[in-house]
């Protein structure tokens, strides 16, 4: 642990002397921080909340009240061995958020920073993370899911283990996911469904319009023509747009299947 000035403990706080806190880490009422966390500068840690063992956070990370971040994974195949759950910088994590440790010996639960998650958001063991996410209240992930950057999940949306979110998708409320969404467009609904490029975000995130238009031509190639899939690739293959070519390359890389329109 850091000298003792340079952080700030709440009396009740439960915090393990093997606990390594950086300087400026503030530690609220009756919070716990277990053996082996590591918590870099600058993190608050609300009242109440738990930092539990193998819990990596970087700096500046905000844990508000009755979160608990790097619990055991919800996993019958679990026998208590070491994994990790490592978290980036800027985080905000909310109220009765659950973020678990990974599966498996050494495997890890990665999150990454300035991501928001909102009350109630579970992460489940062996998901990765990026960076500059939204996921809104009751938000829930299963096992091993993939999510890009800059991706916006609103209230209640579950996922299934395995799946992969695209950077900059967009999935509406309550939404019940089974299969890929892809990066740039609107999944929403029960079944999901693709509903169109999404504009807004792209746009509040500085997208030029021509980098739009070749995504929203993507679109129609993938939803508004009966040409065979692999075709449809191939076109995209030679629009030379650096987004319809991540689109592509995550389509191709699809284990699932994907959300179609």
């Amino acid at each position: 642990m850091c000298p003792q000035e340079s952080v700030v403990l709440h009396p009740t706080a439960v915090v393990s002397p093997n606990a390594a806190l950086g300087p400026g880490v503030r530690v609220g009422p009756y919070a716990v921080i277990e053996e082996d966390a590591i918590l870099g500068a600058g993190c608050e840690v609300g009242a109440h909340a738990v930092i539990k063992k193998y819990a990596s956070l970087g700096q500046r990370n905000r844990v508000f009240e009755h979160a608990i971040l790097g619990g055991e994974p919800q996993d019958v195949k679990f026998k208590g061995e070491r994994s990790a759950l490592i978290i980036g910088d800027d985080n905000l994590i909310r109220e009765f958020a659950t973020l678990h440790r990974a599966s498996e010996e050494g495997q890890v639960t990665r999150i990454g920073s300035r991501n928001f998650f909102m009350v109630g958001v579970h992460i489940a063991h062996n998901c990765v993370v990026g960076d500059d996410n939204i996921f809104a209240n009751g938000v829930a992930l299963a096992g091993h899911i993939i999510v890009e950057d800059h991706v916006f999940l609103s209230n209640n949306v579950g996922a299934h283990q395995f799946v992969r979110m695209g950077r900059y998708a967009m999935v509406g409320g309550k939404s019940k996911i089974v299969q890929d969404v892809l990066p740039f467009f609107i999944t929403d609904g029960n079944p999901p469904r693709v509903r169109g490029v999404n504009s807004v975000g792209l746009k509040r995130a500085g997208f030029s319009e021509e980098a739009m238009r070749a995504l929203k031509n993507a679109y129609k190639l993938l939803f508004r023509s009966a040409t065979p899939l692999e075709t449809v690739l191939a076109e995209m293959d030679q629009m030379a747009d650096e987004n319809v070519a991540h689109l592509n390359r995550f389509i191709r890389g699809s284990q699932r299947g994907f959300t179609r329109e």
